[in-house]
C-alpha cells in the first residue's frame, strides 16, 4: 500500500516528532509508515485521516495485486 503521508505531514508544516505525539505512536512508527515499511492498523489509519481532516483514501491508496483481480 502506497501512502501521501509525508507530503501531506511536510505540507501542514508538522515534523514527525509532532504527528507521533498527536498520534500516539513513535517517530519511528511515523517514519517506518512515510517509508512504506509499515502499513498502519485501521484504527492507525483512521486517526491520522481524523488528525488532517481528511479521507483514508486521501491518504492511503490501496493497490490491488494482478493475481487478486484474476480470482
Amino acid at each position: 500500500m502506497k501512502n501521501r503521508l509525508e507530503e501531506i505531514r511536510k505540507k501542514h508544516g508538522i515534523k514527525q516528532e509532532e504527528l507521533a505525539n498527536a498520534l500516539e505512536v513513535t517517530r519511528q512508527t511515523i517514519g517506518s509508515l512515510e517509508n512504506g515499511r509499515y502499513n498502519p492498523s485501521i484504527i492507525l489509519a483512521f486517526k491520522i485521516a481524523r488528525y488532517f481532516d481528511m479521507n483514508i483514501e486521501d491518504i492511503f491508496i490501496y493497490e490491488e495485486e494482478n493475481n487478486e483481480r484474476e480470482n
